[in-house]
């Protein structure tokens, strides 16, 4: 009988081994989708103004993984902001995304598996600017122009509001949808009346192309914004140590950029989204860093998320009720401030927007 030759059953089991532990590695690899429901001047792959953008820019996500070659992490920036975001979650093409309140409710009433893991960029302001030689002196001057904001987005429900508490309602306006770079055109050409924003209003008013006239900055601060860090449920309940872990990264860079000795370091890594320093500067000014950047899930921010339910429905803008039951889930975040010693770093506050008692 012949026998086999060994060299070649050598030669298999090595190229077996191979094999496997090529499908080995690639069965372990993971990249992590995280999405940014904004863009960047001229479409740069960036933002500003939140602790997110800063672990975009500053690549905190990056470094935490960076000691595992098999994790990578993916960004990607919206140009369609909150909505386009939730086509991501929907298509099961995010796992992790900085997303405004009202598409994150939206998301929710629509049947989206997500969990609210921490706050970012909340307690933003909105500002209106008008076009040059509009007229227009207060909100209640809005009656029957043309005003640009982005729809489905959380600077659309805070107008709303700011429309309201001036005894004016969404139908009491024209309504142009616009994005940021749309806006700026709109608004420079006078082809609009007014525009909502922020960051992008403040440069064409330092540019003398535009008068700002309200901000909610000192108003009600229940009248500004708030976003947070949402995730994929399917992506949480699969990789539960990995979620930790993404977690953590963001709230490093929440506490980095909440740090007042960072201030001036903190806007030039947010200058890679091609907003000026001093712009930034002026979105900032009288706020502490802490306050803007906190990641906390507290009594305000939980209200404002259940009042902006309401609201939205109230509005029009969302057609069925909104169940936020279970959908808060503030176990990674807790473990990690109690990981990094920051569990009195921020300030929580309460549902009036009052400091709440420590």
């Amino acid at each position: 009988m012949k026998l086999p030759d060994i060299s070649r059953l050598v030669a298999g089991a090595a190229i077996a081994l191979t094999l496997f532990s090529a499908s080995a590695r690639a069965e372990d690899s993971l990249v992590i989708h995280v999405g940014y429901a904004a863009i960047g001047v001229d479409n740069r792959p960036y933002s500003e103004g939140t602790s997110a953008a800063t672990a975009r820019a500053g690549e905190f996500l990056e470094k935490e993984f960076a000691g595992d070659p098999n994790v990578k992490i993916e960004w990607t920036f919206f140009k369609g902001a909150g909505p386009a975001v939730n086509e991501g979650f929907a298509n099961d093409q995010l796992d992790f995304a900085y997303q405004g309140d009202l598409p994150a409710l939206i998301g929710r009433a629509t049947g989206l598996k997500t969990k609210f893991l921490l706050a970012s960029g909340a307690r933003k302001p909105l500002y209106l600017a008008v076009a040059k030689g509009s007229g227009i002196k207060t909100i209640e001057d809005l009656k029957g122009r043309k005003i640009a904001l982005q729809r489905g987005t959380n600077g659309h429900l805070a107008a709303i509001k700011v429309l309201e508490a001036h005894g004016l309602t969404e139908r009491d306006i024209q309504v142009v949808n616009l994005d940021s770079a749309g806006t700026v055109a709109a608004l420079t050409s006078r082809d609009i009346d007014a525009a909502f924003g922020d960051t992008q209003l403040i440069n064409l008013a330092a540019k003398d192309s535009a008068d700002i006239i309200y901000t909610t900055k000192g108003d009600d601060p229940r009248f500004g914004r708030n976003a947070g860090i949402i995730a994929r449920e399917a992506f949480i309940d699969a990789h539960p140590e990995i979620t930790q872990r993404v977690v953590d990264a963001f709230v490093k860079a929440a506490q980095w950029s909440s740090e007042e000795a960072n201030r001036a370091a903190l806007f030039e890594l947010w200058h890679k989204s091609g907003t000026p320093v001093p712009i930034l500067e002026e979105y900032f000014r009288n706020d502490t860093l802490a306050y803007r950047n906190s990641p906390l899930i507290d009594d305000l921010l939980v209200s404002q998320y259940k009042e902006q339910a309401v609201k939205s429905k109230e509005y029009g803008l969302i057609r069925r009720d909104v169940d936020l039951n279970g959908w808060f889930e503030s176990k990674y975040l807790d473990k990690a401030l109690e990981k990094l010693g920051l569990t009195k770093f921020w300030q929580p506050y309460g549902a009036d927007g009052k400091p709440a008692a420590s």
